[in-house]
């Protein structure tokens, strides 16, 4: 999950979308605080180690291998969204990967587009609600639907299906490691960001949960505060002007009769002993009255 570049993009409206998700808020940062902390002392150094040894074609391969695994989840959850066309394309990512590309290994399949579809979005997407915001002990940010979404995502998934309870305790291991990998470049972007690291972890994965349930295209939430300065500030409409009836409009006078009417100026008459000065000062002040 990219959280860095969601919640930076948020912009402020994301506190107040979560908030009201969080009635558990102290349970859950409580349990945010123990997930840091195991990260700090086991999973970053380890996550750190396997990006500095491993090259890049092999981060590539696994991260390949286990993507396509996912394939098989994708695939039943567009199935149960009835998206058809979308199970079509994701069943032949993982009916092609599985064996032109060694088990997943390789992409061969790269140019059909990777989706991410899971049971609690199935849920959202049939209209069930998200329920409070948990914080599930090292496994990080859900919420209660969510939660039951990744119980039942992990029956069918493959690497629970392995019968040798050591190799698959060391795959799931391995998965993780490559995961806590991924996200090293964007924990640097989210420790230079943000103060609260906890409400910006939370609002970021709500955001994207619930575009990932509208497929990228969420409804407008509306704010009260905001969408009342919006009205307030609309334009007043129109005041109809009242206009007078047919024989009003008859006996009311009109400006070209007024006109008519209006008497012309007096003019004045150059006297006797009045010079040419004095004279243009007289008419002038005769004109202005």
């Amino acid at each position: 999950m990219a959280l860095a570049a969601i919640a930076l993009t948020s912009g402020c409206a994301a506190p107040r979308a979560s908030t009201a998700s969080d009635p558990l808020e102290s349970f859950n940062r409580g349990m945010y605080q123990f997930n840091d902390a195991v990260d700090k002392a086991i999973a970053k150094p380890v996550a750190q180690g396997y990006d500095a040894v491993m090259p890049v074609p092999g981060k590539i391969m696994v991260s390949n291998f286990f993507s396509n695994l996912d394939d098989v989840i994708v695939t039943a959850n567009d199935l149960l969204q009835l998206k058809f066309a979308q199970a079509a394309s994701d069943g032949s990512r993982f009916l092609f990967n599985s064996t032109f590309g060694v088990f997943g290994l390789l992409d061969v399949t790269s140019r059909l587009e990777k989706h991410d579809e899971d049971f609690g979005q199935t849920l959202g997407y049939w209209g069930v609600g998200s329920g409070p915001y948990v914080v599930l002990p090292l496994l990080g940010p859900s919420t209660l639907r969510d939660g039951a979404g990744l119980y039942v995502d992990s029956r069918p998934s493959k690497l629970r299906r392995v019968d040798h309870t050591r190799t698959r305790n060391q795959l799931y291991i391995t998965k993780a490691i490559s995961n806590r990998a991924e996200l090293l470049e964007q924990e640097n972007v989210l420790d230079e960001a943000v103060i609260d690291r906890y409400a910006f972890i939370r609002d970021a994965y709500l955001l994207r949960r619930q575009s990932l349930v509208h497929d990228g295209n969420p409804p407008r939430q509306k704010y009260d505060e905001y969408d009342d300065e919006e009205e307030v500030q609309q334009e007043p409409k129109p005041v109809p002007i009242p206009t007078l009836p047919t024989s009003k409009l008859e006996q009311a006078p009109s400006v070209k009769s007024a006109a008519i009417e209006a008497k012309p100026l007096p003019t004045v008459e150059p006297q006797a002993g009045v010079d040419g000065p004095r004279r243009n000062i007289l008419k002038v002040w005769v004109a202005q009255r």
